[in-house]
């Protein structure tokens, strides 16, 4: 449940559709995380879902993602199942890392989904080493990456950059900028207008795109795979967006104005989208209001299902660190009691 052909109203409705989910799913987790029914931390992605949707929805079935710390659009513009999202969220067993992993960690190999990451900048170099998995091995896949601004410092990701560049890897660097890393200005933090002029660095093509148009990722993503896929490397993409909530959910955000928020809501990607559609008769506002309930309703019922699935045993927090048999580990492990101590 990836590629999407932006040209047909079927296209074009999944893309509303996957937008309209991302923003139930992430209210859904910022009221849950408000009323102290999730642990740890959230991280919401509403306002930004032009982005996930547009990028995504742009690539084949078969290429990889790598995420951020902001990863729940990403992985529902993956085509991941809300419920098993939902669960991990909860530290559920039914979560996509068993309850083990929680907002900021989850991830589905198989989907191509190589993990959501509380590291700031992990991104990119774990693209770089999927795309040259691909490049090796033959294989028409494209490996993107997504990062904010304030990741745009990080050594790492100018690691990963430089070897795909220099490589021709068939990677696409997504930088999502809502303009603030955490708290701080993207002014604050970049002696550039715009990210995209990173690019030059490394002598690949380097794009500044409006994120809020999810038609304008879609079709910067459409042409720097295309590019990649044909053998002629990596894409460098800014996305010029914006978070409508805080940094994490609970941040009371004094480092911005509730004016300079409205004036972005009044760009809303969903809304503009939704907009264009229904001029081009492609849907009308009675169906849009239809598909936005029965979206909000199976995200009611994935939260409910999630609060009562079960937690993972204690037996089994020492599954899935490790690839190989860790003898220490199970030593260890078959010495512990259920409250940390020792048997």
């Amino acid at each position: 449940m990836v590629s999407i052909d932006i040209e047909t109203e079927d296209g074009q409705r999944e893309i509303l559709r996957r937008m309209l989910t991302i923003r139930a799913f992430d209210t859904k987790a910022g009221e849950l995380f408000a009323d102290g029914e999730l642990p740890g931390f959230v991280h919401l992605y509403i306002g930004e879902e032009a982005v996930g949707v547009g990028a995504i929805s742009a690539l084949e079935e078969q290429d990889y993602i790598t995420s951020t710390h902001r990863g729940h659009g990403h992985c529902i513009s993956k085509g991941l199942d809300t419920y098993q999202m939902m669960a991990e969220l909860y530290g559920k067993r039914d979560g996509y890392c068993n309850g083990k992993g929680g907002s900021m960690h989850i991830a589905d190999v198989d989907a191509g989904m190589l993990g959501a990451n509380g590291i700031v900048g992990a991104g990119p170099p774990l693209a770089t080493g999927a795309a040259l998995t691909a490049d090796y091995k033959g294989e028409d896949k494209v490996a993107l990456a997504f990062f904010g601004d304030g990741a745009v410092a990080q050594g790492q990701v100018h690691e990963g950059i430089n070897l795909a560049a220099t490589w021709d890897l068939p990677a696409i660097f997504v930088v999502e900028n809502n303009h603030f890393g955490e708290a701080t200005p993207m002014e604050q933090q970049h002696n550039v207008e715009h990210l995209s002029a990173t690019a030059e660095a490394y002598d690949i093509p380097g794009f500044t795109v409006d994120g809020m148009d999810v038609t304008a990722v879609y079709e910067a993503v459409k042409e720097a795979r295309e590019r990649a896929s044909s053998g002629e490397g990596p894409t460098f993409i800014e996305a010029d967006t914006y978070r409508y909530e805080g940094h994490f959910e609970g941040d009371h955000q004094p480092y911005r104005t509730e004016e300079d928020i409205e004036l972005w809501k009044d760009r809303d990607a969903i809304e503009t989208f939704k907009n264009r559609l229904v001029e081009a008769g492609a849907i009308t506002q009675e169906e849009f209001e239809e598909m936005r309930d029965e979206i909000e309703a199976e995200i009611d019922d994935a939260a409910e299902r999630a609060k009562e699935a079960d937690y993972p045993d204690p037996s089994e927090a020492y599954e899935d660190m490790f690839n190989a048999t860790v003898p220490e580990i199970n030593d260890f492990a078959a010495r512990m009691r259920a409250d940390g101590g020792e048997r």
